[in-house]
């Protein structure tokens, strides 16, 4: 496959890794963000410069996943530029950090907008073109938090990644018949080599985690490090750009639903098979089979 990808919350992490996989691998590749004439212009400068001395199409493009409007100018502005938006990865995402009380309800909002809303506010610009020309690939990037361990402190953002797995799964099947594709990859706990932790939110309510702090002194420092314990020394997060760039690269039809990186192993694999085996006997008990395989150009699931 060739075309245009456009990746969300590309400023760092997986999706700075991944732009660059992407364009090393020929695709004319736009790395979203936001406030890329302030906060990120570090990072749009740093894949401009990747551009040049790779000799690749990586380019930046303003993307607020949180605003509808700037979402729309940036996928209006990728399209008038290229023709097409081929591919989206949802990669866009928000850690969290703390106990769960002590979150406020708004920053729950604010961690559930940045990873499950704004999904929905990319694929509403994208969906309609992809719709009409019958073809198209959504990647989303989950968490192994989903089916596998789930330390605690780590709830609201557990929480949002489950919700977004559940609304993926629907889009596959909704979008089946328009030949668009849809599969998800499942990334492991990546405790050095990206941002997640060193930028997660932190409770609003200090003293109700502080209050936490009476039987559960020091669990906050220790989650990063008992996780970071469990990956083995060669654990490299670039294997997650690798992955999505394989997904892109295979044949429309072809893509496996959902594909697990997880070096630290932490049950994901084990219980999504199952969870996905029964997702597919449920569709064969509704004899809506057809569903779970993408049309392709010549009309056949």
């Amino acid at each position: 496959m060739s075309g245009t990808v456009l990746v969300s919350g590309a400023s760092s992490g997986f999706g700075a890794m991944t732009v660059r996989a992407l364009a090393d691998a020929g695709y004319t590749t736009y790395a979203g963000m936001r406030d890329t004439s302030g906060h990120n212009a570090r990072s749009v400068a740093d894949a401009a410069e990747y551009a040049r001395q790779h000799s690749v199409d990586l380019r930046s493009v303003e993307l607020d996943v949180s605003d509808q409007r700037s979402v729309d100018a940036g996928v209006r502005e990728v399209t008038e530029a290229t023709g097409a938006i081929d591919v989206v990865v949802h990669n866009a995402g928000h850690m969290v950090l703390g106990p769960a009380e002590a979150f406020t309800p708004e920053q729950l909002l604010d961690v559930y907008d940045t990873n499950v809303v704004s999904t929905q506010r990319l694929n509403r610009a994208v969906l309609p073109g992809m719709r009409e020309r019958r073809d198209g690939l959504l990647v989303w990037v989950g968490s192994t938090s989903t089916y596998g361990g789930t330390p605690p402190y780590l709830g609201p953002y557990f929480g949002s990644k489950a919700a977004e797995d559940h609304v993926a799964k629907s889009y596959a099947v909704e979008l089946a018949r328009f030949g668009i594709d849809s599969a998800i990859v499942v990334p492991g706990s990546y405790t050095s080599g990206t941002n997640h932790f060193a930028h997660a939110m932190l409770p609003d309510d200090e003293d109700r985690a502080r209050a936490y702090e009476e039987l559960y002194a020091g669990l906050m420092d220790d989650v990063s490090a008992r996780l970071a314990e469990l990956a083995p020394p060669e654990a490299d997060p670039y294997e997650v750009a690798k992955a999505i760039v394989s997904l892109v690269g295979a044949p429309k039809g072809s893509r496996p639903f959902r594909v697990t990186v997880d070096p630290a192993n932490d049950g994901s694999s084990e219980v999504s098979e199952v969870a996905d085996r029964v997702r597919e006997r449920f569709y064969e008990r509704i004899r809506l089979t057809d569903l779970l395989t993408v049309r392709t150009a010549d009309g056949r699931a």
